[in-house]
C-alpha cells in the first residue's frame, strides 16, 4: 500500500520562465547556430540597404586639371571635410551634387585651380614700384587670358593658348612694326572647326588688339595644322569651302531626281548620282571704247581759241593836228584783196590807185569732246560648266500567270524615255553646255536580310533593366532565403509546446497492458518471448497495486489523508 501511494506523489511546480528563453533553450546547438546566423545576415542586409539608399549623387567639380592643381584641390577638400572621388584615369574630381557649387566657390576664392586662365583681374594685383615693362607685360598677359576665355567658349574648342607679339611703339621710329598673334586650339575628340569659325577667331583676335591686321593672325590646331589662310592669301591646295559647295550642289540635284522618280517607281527602286563641274576661277575684264562723232548730233566743244591780227599802212604824211585830222577816212574804192598799184597809177578799169594797204590775220583753234566708254567686267565664281546625271531604275515586279510567282520585267522603252525627259527637266539640262543624262533599267541585286531574333537577355534595354534591378531583387531573394531557410524553422521549433511527461497512471496502464497482452509485449519488446500462462497470472503484488489504484480513484481524500499521516509520522488510523 505504501508503494502505490509513493508512485502517485505529485511532481513539484517550477517557477514561470520567459517564453523566448524557454523556446531557445529547447533548441539544439545546430538550430541555435542557424537562428543566430540568419538574424545576423538579415541585419547585415538591412544595414547595406540603408547605406546604398543614402549613397550621394556624385557630380563633376573640376575636369582636365593638372596633377599639381589636382593635388592642391584634394588637399583642400580634405580640410573642408568634403567627400570626393576620382573618375577612371583621374580626369575629373567628383563631389556630392548638393555641395558642387559651394565647394567650387570656396576653391575659387582661394585661387584654385591655379591653372585656370587669368584675365584683366591680374591688373588688380599691381604692387608698388612696378616698372613700365612689368606693367606692359601684365597687361599683355591679361589680354591673352581674356582672349583665351572667349575662344574657349566655342563648343568645339577644349582649350586654347594665345601668344601676342606687341612691339614697343616709339615716335622716333620712322616705320612702326605691326603687332601679330598666334592661336593654338585643342579641339574635343571627334570635332572640327569650320572655315567660318576659324575666320571668326581670327577677326576676334584682330579686333581686340589695336592695329592688328587679320592677315597677321595664325590659328593652329593641336596637330600643328594651319587652320587660317596664309598671310599671302595663297592656300596652296584645294579650298575646303569650295569642295563643300560642290557636294552641296550635287546633293541638291540628286535629291531633285529622286523626288521626281520615287513616286513613280518606289522608294528602293531608284538610284541616282549627279556630278557638277563648277568654275571657281575669278576673271576680270576692262575695255575702253571711243566712238566718233557721226550723224546729225552736234559735237560738244571742249575748248576754243581765236586769234585776229590786223595791219593798216597809209602813204600820206599825217598833217597838223586839227579838225581835218579828226575826220575819219572815206570808204575805200578798191577791193580789200585787190592788187595794189603804185602811187599815181590808175587801174585797168580806170579806178584810181589806192594810196594805203590793210592786212588782217585770223587763227581759230576748236577742241571737241570725244566719246569714251570704260567697262569693267568681273566674272562670278561657282558657275556651272557641266552637269552629268547617272540614273538606274529597277525592273518592275509582276505575277506570272502560269506559275503564280512574282517575277521581274524590264520597263517599256516609252516609259524610259519619259523618265529621261523628267530627269533632264529636273536638273536644268542644257545641250550647249555639254550636259548629259544616262538612264538605265536593270534588276537590282537586293540581298535578303534575315531578321535576327535577339534573345531577351541580350537586348540592351533588358540588360540595363537587369543591372538596375540586380541589387534590390538579389537582396530580396537572399533575405527570403535566409528567412525561410534559417530563421523560420528555428522559430517554429521555439514555439512548439514541450513534451508532456506521462503520468504514473498512464505508465501503470501501459505496463499492465504489456503484461496482460502478449501481442503488445511482443511489439514493444520484440526481444522477449511470449509469456506463458503461468507468467500471465497476476501476482499478489500486482493485485495490491490494483487495489491501491482503485482506492485512489474512488476515494482520493482518504488516500490523501493516509499520505499526510505518513508524512507527519503519525500511526495510521
Amino acid at each position: 500500500m505504501s508503494t502505490a501511494v509513493a508512485e502517485i506523489n505529485a511532481t513539484p511546480m517550477e517557477p514561470p520562465r520567459n517564453p523566448l528563453a524557454a523556446g531557445f533553450s529547447r533548441l539544439d546547438n545546430a538550430q541555435k547556430l542557424k537562428l543566430l546566423g540568419g538574424l545576423a545576415a538579415l541585419l547585415a542586409m538591412v544595414i547595406a540597404a540603408i547605406f546604398m539608399s543614402r549613397q550621394p549623387d556624385w557630380r563633376v567639380l573640376f575636369a582636365n586639371v593638372s596633377d599639381r592643381d589636382g593635388g592642391a584641390i584634394v588637399a583642400r577638400l580634405a580640410q573642408l571635410n568634403v567627400p570626393y572621388k576620382y573618375t577612371e584615369g583621374g580626369q575629373a574630381i567628383l563631389v556630392p551634387a548638393e555641395r558642387v557649387h559651394d565647394t567650387r566657390l570656396r576653391l575659387a576664392q582661394e585661387g584654385l585651380p591655379k591653372g585656370s586662365v587669368g584675365g584683366f583681374e591680374m591688373m588688380e594685383a599691381n604692387r608698388f614700384g612696378m616698372t613700365q615693362f612689368q606693367e606692359r607685360l601684365t597687361f599683355q598677359r591679361g589680354l591673352e587670358g581674356e582672349l583665351t576665355r572667349s575662344i574657349q567658349s566655342i563648343g568645339s574648342v577644349q582649350s586654347a593658348r594665345i601668344h601676342l607679339a606687341l612691339p614697343s611703339q616709339n615716335g622716333f621710329f620712322r616705320e612702326q612694326q605691326k603687332p601679330s598673334a598666334s592661336v593654338l586650339v585643342t579641339l574635343h575628340p571627334g570635332r572640327s572647326l569650320e572655315k567660318a569659325q576659324v575666320a571668326g577667331i581670327v577677326h576676334l583676335v584682330a579686333a581686340s588688339v589695336p592695329e592688328l591686321p587679320p592677315t597677321s593672325v595664325s590659328v593652329v590646331d593641336e596637330s600643328g595644322n594651319l587652320l587660317s589662310n596664309p598671310p599671302d592669301g595663297q592656300t596652296g591646295g584645294i579650298d575646303t569651302q569650295q569642295l563643300q559647295y560642290v557636294q552641296k550642289m550635287e546633293e541638291v540635284y540628286t535629291r531633285r531626281v529622286m523626288d521626281i522618280l520615287e513616286p513613280l517607281l518606289g522608294r528602293d527602286n531608284v538610284r541616282a548620282q549627279v556630278t557638277a563641274d563648277l568654275d571657281f576661277s575669278i576673271s576680270e575684264q576692262t575695255s575702253e571704247t571711243h566712238n566718233p562723232n557721226q550723224g546729225a548730233s552736234p559735237a560738244s566743244v571742249r575748248s576754243q581759241q581765236v586769234v585776229e591780227n590786223t595791219t593798216d599802212s597809209n602813204g600820206t604824211t599825217p598833217g597838223a593836228p586839227g579838225a581835218v585830222a579828226n575826220i575819219p577816212p572815206g570808204a575805200p574804192n578798191a577791193p580789200i584783196n585787190g592788187q595794189a598799184f603804185a602811187p599815181g597809177v590808175t587801174g585797168p578799169n580806170g579806178e584810181p590807185a589806192s594810196t594805203s594797204a590793210n592786212t588782217m590775220r585770223r587763227e581759230s583753234v576748236v577742241n571737241y569732246e570725244v566719246d569714251k566708254t570704260v567697262r569693267v567686267v568681273k566674272g562670278s565664281t561657282g558657275n556651272i560648266r557641266r552637269l552629268t546625271a547617272a540614273v538606274v531604275v529597277n525592273h518592275r515586279t509582276a505575277i506570272d500567270p502560269k506559275t503564280g510567282k512574282e517575277i521581274t520585267q524590264p520597263l517599256p522603252p516609252e516609259q524610259l524615255e519619259q523618265m529621261t525627259a523628267l530627269v533632264r527637266e529636273a536638273i536644268g539640262f542644257k545641250q550647249e553646255r555639254g550636259d548629259s543624262v544616262n538612264l538605265m533599267n536593270a534588276a537590282f541585286n537586293i540581298p535578303k536580310v534575315e531578321a535576327v531574333d535577339t534573345p531577351l537577355w541580350r537586348q540592351p534595354d533588358n540588360i540595363e533593366l537587369a543591372r538596375t534591378l540586380a541589387w534590390p531583387v538579389g537582396a530580396l531573394i537572399l533575405g527570403l532565403a535566409v528567412l525561410l531557410g534559417f530563421v523560420r524553422p528555428s522559430l517554429k521549433a521555439m514555439n512548439a509546446p514541450p513534451p508532456v511527461p506521462d503520468s504514473d497512471e498512464t505508465k501503470l496502464k501501459q505496463l499492465e497492458t504489456v503484461v496482460n497482452d502478449p501481442n503488445e509485449r511482443s511489439e514493444l519488446m520484440p526481444g522477449l518471448a511470449a509469456p506463458t500462462a503461468a507468467e500471465t497470472a497476476p501476482t499478489a503484488h500486482q493485485l495490491r497495486l490494483a487495489d491501491a489504484r482503485r482506492l485512489a480513484k474512488e476515494n482520493p481524500v482518504a488516500v490523501a489523508n493516509i499520505v499526510k499521516t505518513w508524512v507527519n509520522g503519525e500511526a495510521p488510523a
